[in-house]
């Protein structure tokens, strides 16, 4: 896993408490379904699109990527939200999956 934003990082060093009970919430959110975690990624990437969180998409192409998802099923998971989010937002996120999962690559 890519390490953590600066921003992230230093949020968790000045406020530990409430960083580990936000990982805990994850956690917890992630083994109270039936998903797997390939799945769960490209969910909340579906979701980070939506959100137009540039950060959140390239966090969840990493994390998919590294669940199993291949590119294709990555960029899919954006595009499938056409017609929810809309062709500009799409498109967006669309380059900046493009761009996670180059430097994913490299």
């Amino acid at each position: 896993m890519p390490k953590l934003p600066k921003r992230y990082r230093d949020f968790s060093a000045s406020h530990p408490d409430v960083w580990q009970a936000f990982e805990h919430l994850g956690a917890t959110a992630a083994a109270s379904g039936p998903l797997d975690e390939r799945t769960r990624e490209l969910v909340k990437l579906g979701m980070a699109a939506a959100g137009r969180s540039r950060s959140a998409v390239q966090s969840h192409v990493h994390r998919a990527l590294e669940a199993g998802a291949t590119p294709a099923e990555v960029e899919h998971a954006v595009m499938v939200g056409i017609t929810t989010i809309g062709f500009p937002t799409m498109m967006t996120a669309l380059s900046w999956v493009r761009d996670a999962i180059g430097d994913h690559e490299t």
